[in-house]
C-alpha cells in the first residue's frame, strides 16, 4: 500500500530508479497507474527534473487519448523512497505488443493510425506552452482492440520525456529518445514540434515495412525504407517528408502534416513558413481554377468581339441593316451571344490545361516541354470543338471563319498565359524550399 491509498497489483515495468505500477485506489476503486522514481546511488538531477516535469505536464493536460493526472506524492517504505506520480489507468496493449503478437496492419489502417496521433500532436503542440513529447515510439502509444471497421482507440502515454519550448529555453537540455525514433535535432538537445512528427513518421513506417527504423538502411540520414513497403506512392512520399533529417525540409506542424495527408498534397503544394501556418499555392484545386478563369475571361472577350466585328464587318459590306439602332442592337445581341460562346469554350479549355497540368506535374519541370505541349492540346480541343458548335449553327464557313480563328488563337494564347503562371508559382516554391 502507498500513501495510505493505493493497493499495488503488480510491476507494469522497470529500469534503473523507475518503476512503474499498476494499483487500484483504495478510496475510488478504479485501477491506476503508479511511476516511482527511487532516490538510489544512479539517481541524478536531470532525473528529477524530468519526473516533475510530467507531473507538471499532465496536470496542465486535459484530452481522452492521454492518461489523466491524479495525484503526486513522495513516499518512503523500509526499502526506498522517492517520489510517486498517480495517472489514469488505460486498459489497452501497446503497439509494440500487438506487432509482437504478430497483429499487421493495412495500409489504411496504418493511415488510421497516423491520423488519430496527429490529433494528439495537435493537441499537445497546441498548448501555450507547446508541449513536445520527444519519445514518441511503438511502445509509448496504446491501442485497443479493433471495433467494427475501426483500426481501434489510439493513446499516447509515457509523457517522461515530455518537453516544453520554455523548459528548452530557459534551462540545461536534456538528450532523451530512442535510437531509430529521434530526428537528428534530437540528437543535439534540440526538439520542436517538428520532432514529434520525424518520431511519427518513423513509427509509421515500422508499421509498413514490419522492420525497425534503426535496422533499415539510410542515405544522406534518409531512412530507405520505400523498397520494403508496399504503398502506394502519395503515402510513402508523404512517410518521407515526416522524417527528413532536415528540419527546415520536414512537415513543420501537425495541421499541417494532416492536411496533407487527407488531401494526398504533394510538397509542391504546401509552402511551410510557421509552425501551424500553411500556404496552399499549388493545390489541385487553384491549377484547375486558374486555368478555367483565365481561359473563360479570354474566350468571353475575343467571342464577343470577333462575332460583333463581324457583324459590322458584313453590315458595311452588304448594307444589311436599314438603320444604325438595328445595326447597334444586332451587333449587340451577337456580340452577347458570341461573349457567351467564347465563355463556354474558355471553360472546356480551362479544364483541359488544368487537368493536364494536374495528371502530369513531373511534365512541368521542363518548361518548354510544358508549354508546348498546353499550346498543342488547347489549340487542337478548340479547333474541333469549334467547328463542331458553329457546323450546327451555321452552314456558311465563311461567314464564320474569322470567329473560328480568333477563338482558336485565344484559347492558345490563354493557355500560354495559365502555363506561364503555373512555371512561376511553380519557381516560387522551389526557392522557398
Amino acid at each position: 500500500m502507498l500513501h495510505d491509498r493505493y493497493n499495488i497489483q503488480h510491476s507494469l515495468g522497470k529500469k534503473a530508479g523507475r518503476q512503474t505500477l499498476l494499483a487500484r485506489d483504495t478510496q475510488t476503486e478504479e485501477l491506476v497507474v503508479v511511476k516511482l522514481l527511487t532516490f538510489n546511488h544512479d539517481l541524478e538531477w536531470d532525473d528529477l527534473k524530468l519526473f516533475e516535469r510530467e507531473a507538471e505536464t499532465l496536470k496542465t493536460l486535459d484530452y481522452s487519448e492521454i492518461p489523466r493526472y491524479l495525484d503526486y506524492f513522495e513516499f518512503e517504505t523500509e526499502n526506498s523512497k522517492g517520489f510517486a506520480l498517480v495517472q489514469s489507468y488505460i486498459e489497452a496493449k501497446s503497439l509494440e505488443q500487438h506487432l509482437k503478437a504478430g497483429r499487421s496492419f493495412s495500409e489504411a489502417e496504418v493511415k488510421e493510425l497516423g491520423r488519430s496521433l496527429l490529433e494528439i500532436l495537435a493537441y499537445l503542440h497546441g498548448q501555450h506552452p507547446p508541449v513536445i513529447h520527444r519519445d514518441l515510439k511503438p511502445s509509448n502509444i496504446l491501442l485497443s482492440d479493433r471495433t467494427g471497421n475501426s483500426v481501434g482507440q489510439v493513446y499516447l502515454v509515457d509523457f517522461g520525456s515530455v518537453q516544453t519550448l520554455v523548459a528548452q529555453e530557459g534551462g540545461t537540455i536534456t538528450v532523451v529518445g530512442t535510437y531509430g525514433y529521434m530526428p537528428p535535432e534530437q540528437y543535439g538537445g534540440r526538439s520542436t514540434p517538428a520532432s514529434d512528427l520525424y518520431s511519427l513518421g518513423a513509427t509509421l513506417i515500422y508499421l509498413t515495412t514490419g522492420k525497425h527504423p534503426a535496422d533499415l538502411p539510410q542515405a544522406n540520414l534518409r531512412i530507405q525504407f520505400k523498397p520494403l513497403a508496399t504503398i502506394d506512392e502519395a503515402f510513402s512520399d508523404w512517410l518521407e517528408w515526416l522524417t527528413e533529417p532536415a528540419l527546415d525540409r520536414r512537415l513543420a506542424s501537425a495541421q499541417e502534416a494532416l492536411q496533407a495527408l487527407e488531401e494526398g498534397k504533394s510538397r509542391a503544394e504546401i509552402v511551410p513558413q510557421k509552425a501551424g501556418e500553411v500556404t496552399t499555392l499549388m493545390t489541385r484545386e487553384r491549377v484547375l481554377w486558374n486555368a478555367i478563369w483565365r481561359s473563360a475571361a479570354l474566350g468571353a472577350i475575343v467571342g464577343a468581339g470577333s462575332v460583333g466585328g463581324s457583324v459590322l464587318f458584313n453590315s458595311m459590306a452588304y448594307s444589311v441593316y436599314s438603320s444604325k439602332l438595328a445595326l447597334l442592337v444586332n451587333i449587340l445581341l451577337y456580340s452577347i451571344f458570341g461573349g457567351a460562346m467564347g465563355l463556354g469554350l474558355g471553360f472546356f479549355n480551362g479544364l483541359v490545361a488544368g487537368a493536364l497540368t494536374n495528371a502530369f506535374r513531373k511534365l512541368s519541370k521542363r518548361g518548354l516541354l510544358y508549354r508546348i505541349t498546353i499550346a498543342i492540346a488547347t489549340t487542337v480541343f478548340t479547333l474541333v470543338l469549334t467547328l463542331a458548335v458553329v457546323r450546327m449553327i451555321s452552314p456558311s464557313w465563311k461567314e464564320v471563319s474569322v470567329v473560328i480563328l480568333a477563338l482558336d488563337i485565344a484559347m492558345g494564347l490563354a493557355g500560354q498565359l495559365f502555363a506561364h503562371w503555373y512555371l512561376r508559382e511553380s519557381r516560387k516554391i522551389a526557392q522557398k524550399k
